[in-house]
């Protein structure tokens, strides 16, 4: 009697580096491959890649469409954390790999595999969310990544020993020994990163370099005449758009869309990767940017001042936990349930405007507005809610200290000099 080969479930795109691995972990490990491929917007061409993958190799794939699950409970739950990376990333690729990794484990689960694989390399964050997802959702699952196998790397030190090995074994790829950048999709973001972009002097968005770019225009090209977009947010997630109630899903396509044709989202940054170097990328995050713009200043009339000041010194924080793949953690859990109960007056209208790769706010209002003209208004104060006498003991209270301060320091003895040490005679 033969004996029953295990089961691995690989994350897998059809492109040159999954096509491999698919292969060379089948003969590898004499295993039994599952190929799983998540949708979670990167409108890829989808079709056929279910005949593909078993015409690699594959007995069976798993083409799930995540796009909804993506949109309301990871990109909603991060944007009411106002969360950003190091001020200026705002996580689209970071964000993706739990919800890739929970439903990896998931189908691992269904078809009682052993081990989940994946194709992110040894020196990226990628290997780093994929694992820690994995272990935090299924601490007995075995993981395979082939990148950080030497034995692999040695079998395929570049792109041309995999395209050389996938006519070998009769594998369909489309691919060039030679590729300008690496990109990544789904629906918050496109990522680009590596080949040509690692020269950080290097003017990602200078004209000749236009055609990279796949969700927006550039600034200069965006059309001359601004356009004006109300988003309404209900306890902090955006449910409506220009007064057309929405899932998180259509919001995010809708932004997506209005952001890129007035070229916003564009960012070109060197971040600091978890495992410890430095590395440059370039991001469209149309729809994002206006979701997170937005959703500040919503909170800016309904968030009282100290909560909201609570709320923001965690957000390094809170995207620090994203960024290294700290999704399904203990902390990030906490961090959420007091993000989530901040929010809860989150309520009204922000209306912007769009202008070659600009947003203005235009206007904001809300049924629980904590902002009140009469209060703040330079003019007589007809609810007397607030008596400027008031401010002088509200000063001195808090300027007790800073004066203390200076006088004990004024009157402190002045420390001796130290003498000069003499030089000796040679």
């Amino acid at each position: 009697m033969s004996k029953k080969k295990q089961k691995i479930v690989l994350a897998y795109s059809g492109g040159l580096d999954t096509s491999v691995l698919l292969l060379w972990l089948k003969e590898k490990h004499d295993a039994e491959i599952i190929a799983f491929c998540a949708d979670v917007g990167q409108e890829e061409e989808l079709r056929g890649l279910d005949k593909k993958a078993a015409r690699t190799g594959a007995s069976k794939i798993y083409i799930d469409d995540l796009q909804e699950e993506f949109a309301s409970d990871f990109i909603f739950p991060m944007m009411q954390a106002g969360a950003i990376y190091e001020g200026q990333y705002l996580l689209g690729t970071s964000i993706a790999r739990p919800l890739i990794a929970k439903r990896m484990v998931e189908i691992a689960r269904k078809e009682k595999a052993t081990a989940i694989a994946h194709g992110a390399t040894g020196k990226g964050n990628d290997q780093v969310r994929f694992e820690l997802s994995a272990s935090a959702l299924a601490p007995n699952l075995d993981i395979i990544a082939p990148w950080r196998d030497e034995s692999f790397r040695t079998d395929f030190p570049g792109r041309t020993e995999m395209i050389q090995y996938c006519q070998e074994k009769g594998i369909s790829i489309e691919a060039s020994a030679k590729k300008p950048y690496s990109m990544d999709r789904n629906l918050l973001h496109i990522s680009y990163e590596a080949g040509i972009l690692e020269d950080p002097w290097f003017d990602a968005f200078a004209p000749k370099n236009k055609d990279m770019f796949k969700l927006s225009v550039s600034p200069e090209d965006a059309p001359d005449k601004p356009e004006y977009v109300t988003l309404s947010f209900h306890k902090g997630d955006c449910v409506a758009i220009n007064g057309k109630a929405m899932s998180p899903l259509a919001v995010m396509r809708r932004l997506n869309k209005l952001g890129g044709k007035h070229g916003i989202g564009r960012v070109d940054i060197v971040e600091n990767r978890f495992v410890g170097m430095k590395s440059r990328g370039v991001y469209e995050t149309p729809g994002g940017t206006i979701l997170h713009f937005a959703h500040r200043q919503i909170e800016s009339i309904t968030m009282d001042r100290d909560l909201m000041h609570l709320r923001d010194s965690l957000i390094p924080k809170y995207a620090e936990l994203v960024y290294y793949g700290f999704w399904f953690s203990p902390e990030r859990d906490a961090l959420q349930a007091m993000v989530t109960d901040s929010q809860k007056n989150v309520e009204g209208d922000v209306r912007l405007k769009l202008y070659k790769g600009n947003m203005m706010t235009a206007g904001r209002r809300s049924p629980v507005s904590l902002y009140n003209p009469h209060i703040a208004s330079m003019e007589h104060d007809p609810t007397n809610a607030y008596n400027q006498d008031d401010a002088t003991g509200f000063i001195r209270l808090n300027a007790l200290r800073l004066k203390v301060a200076t006088q004990v320091q004024a009157s402190a003895p002045s420390k001796p000099k130290r003498a000069a040490k003499k030089k000796r005679k040679r």
